[in-house]
């Protein structure tokens, strides 16, 4: 099993960064939430594809442009324990923190704004909304609307041999590992037997900062502990 130094890691949004599935909330918010939210936990769950419903969910709910602000909203009030205090102390070790969900962009740059995540390194499903600010469509060539979207991302951005981690709750995320990429399931929101199964690593507690531990190297830790950016154990 590969193990630090990481010098890029991955993390999904929903149900890891933030203790909410973005989509289940919007449909709550259009009243359709119990004919979609089984949709999702069984996409999540690798029951079905994802690709197989991700457009009839958004065709069902047709989430405007408003809707994007207000899930942004939604996500910061919801960050997991231990998101920020993780994400910066990898950014204080100059590692390449990336945000790669199949939820939609224009909330998901809510929650990077907050960790202080460069746009350009999320990668997310971008919306599409008139000038009246309806919903028109989604970018259907996004690879992350599919099931093995991550993996095709992770190869993208990823240099041969570079050592990655991705962070994530669902079988979605397992998928990376064909990217040659280290998964660590996260079940401190939604635990997920098949991703506890699958995942090299996998995290029981509801918060983030055990990750310090599996990222970082001694070294890594003592240089953040020296700077006064990671707290003494």
């Amino acid at each position: 099993m590969a193990g630090p130094p990481f010098s890029t890691v991955f993390f999904d949004c929903d149900s890891t960064l933030c203790a909410l599935e973005g989509i289940d909330a919007l449909a709550e918010r259009a009243g359709v939430a119990e004919q979609l939210a089984p949709l999702t936990r069984a996409a999540m769950e690798g029951v079905i594809p994802l690709q197989r419903i991700y457009r009839h969910r958004l065709e069902v709910i047709r989430p405007d442009s408003e809707s994007m602000a207000w899930l942004g909203r939604y996500y910061l009030r919801t960050l997991v324990d231990g998101a920020g205090e993780v994400v910066h102390a990898l950014h204080a070790l100059e590692k390449r923190v990336y945000i790669v969900s199949g939820g939609i962009r224009q909330a998901v740059l809510h929650v990077a704004a907050a960790l202080e995540i460069p746009q350009e390194r999320v990668h997310a499903v971008d919306l599409f909304f008139n000038d009246q600010g309806a919903f028109c469509g989604y970018d259907q060539r996004s690879a992350l609307v599919c099931a093995d979207g991550k993996a095709t991302v992770c190869r993208q951005l990823l240099a041969n041999g570079e050592a990655a981690a991705l962070v994530g709750d669902g079988m979605v995320d397992i998928a990376a590992q064909s990217a040659g990429v280290l998964i660590i399931g996260f079940g401190g929101v939604v635990r997920r037997p098949r991703v506890a199964e699958r995942a090299a690593i996998y995290i029981e507690e509801p918060s983030l900062r055990p990750l310090l531990a599996l990222l970082l190297t001694r070294e890594e830790q003592a240089r953040l502990k020296q700077a006064g950016k990671l707290e003494e154990s």
